[in-house]
């Protein structure tokens, strides 16, 4: 068989296995946000990209274009459920006359945190986006800061740009009456979550303005499930979640890899407990520094219009404990290495160079 019929039938098996995916992605979607009152459509992959997906009412049918296959499996699940509100309007609610994105349509999507925007492009005000241009650009100005050589001068940068994160968050739940939250996937998806990576989902959702919750994904290219971690939140407070993410990330392996060195430490068995560490450190200084705010009266109550935000979107969450086997001196030397470590804004930019992007250039990161 040739090389070009063999790519053809891995492709269509990649189709097929995917699809029963979906299908069961349908079923999980149906029961948590439509309670069950959806019946299962045909099923099927369009091979346009014109239209990222589609409901068709005359042959009951969901389809979904196969360009979904080459971005995040969280983009497509969001087109599935894009579709699936367009069913539920049609076929439950009677609504089909209103047109494809009417008021109805909006509300179901509303209700449910589900992204009803026709073109999947962020839609905000000039004025709102000048605002988070203006609040990411001195942000990031003060991370420039936290390079310094001086500790002191680097720590006291740090501190600043997370006291304007706040101060900025605490002046918009005063003013804002209807904030717009999204959500991104940040992350490689994985198998099984290391404590380490528990941590640094914990770090964003305590200390960046975002929720956090570890999601079920399937990886078509390779035929295998996973989780990854979902975030939402304001945009900006995405865009700044998404850099802390791949800064501590990337900084962690850094430290690993310079602790290894400096041991002469063969193979890699105590780098899990180490990168515990240096997330565990880290949070233990973001906590201090907490602690100096609230002396201020700078308090950070939470944003209860996220919280329902994110209810909509899963309101069926379950806790998972987790334990982990710690080897005590790499644990050790990684909170006293997370504990020195400064955020502070990336001199390297993007997947191809090993380090997070920089802060305020935009891109969707999912």
């Amino acid at each position: 068989m040739g090389s070009g019929s063999e790519s053809a039938r891995l492709g269509a098996e990649v189709l097929r296995l995917t699809l029963k995916q979906v299908e069961a992605a349908y079923r999980e979607t149906n029961q948590s946000l439509f309670q069950g009152r959806l019946r299962m459509p045909l099923l099927e992959w369009a091979d346009s990209n014109r239209e990222l997906g589609a409901w068709v009412h005359d042959q009951r049918c969901l389809r979904l274009s196969e360009g979904l296959l080459e971005g995040s499996w969280g983009e497509l699940v969001e087109v599935l459920k894009h579709e699936m509100a367009h069913q539920y309007v049609d076929e439950v609610l009677g609504g089909g006359d209103e047109g494809p994105h009417g008021s109805l349509f909006r509300k179901v999507c509303a209700e449910r945190g589900i992204d009803g925007r026709a073109s999947g492009a962020p839609s905000k005000s000039d004025a709102a986006e000048s605002s988070e241009v203006a609040l990411l650009a001195r942000i990031a100005g003060l991370l420039s800061l936290a390079q310094s050589d001086n500790r002191h001068e680097a720590e006291a940068a740090m501190a600043a740009a997370r006291r304007l994160m706040l101060k900025y968050n605490l002046d918009e739940a005063v003013r804002s009456s209807a904030r717009a939250y999204s959500f991104r996937h940040v992350g490689t998806p994985t198998g099984r979550r290391a404590a380490w990576q528990r941590v640094l989902g914990g770090i964003l959702n305590e200390y960046f303005f975002v929720d956090v919750i570890i999601v079920p994904v399937y990886r078509p290219r390779e035929g295998k499930r996973g989780s990854v971690l979902e975030i939402m939140g304001t945009t900006e407070n995405l865009e700044m979640a998404v850099y802390v993410h791949d800064f501590l990330e990337h900084a962690a392996d850094s430290l690993w890899r310079a602790h290894k060195r400096a041991g002469e430490i063969r193979g890699d068995k105590p780098r899990q407990s180490y990168l515990f560490g240096v997330m565990s450190g880290f949070r233990d200084k973001l906590a201090a520094e907490g602690r100096e705010a609230q002396k201020n009266g700078l308090v950070w109550l939470g944003d209860p219009e996220l919280k329902r935000y994110a209810r909509a979107r899963h309101p069926y969450v379950r806790s998972v404990g987790s334990s982990a086997k710690v080897q005590k001196d790499a644990f050790s030397a990684g909170c006293e290495a997370g504990r020195a470590l400064v955020l502070h804004r990336g001199l390297s930019q993007g997947a191809s160079s090993g380090g997070p992007r920089l802060l305020g250039n935009g891109g969707r990161r999912d």
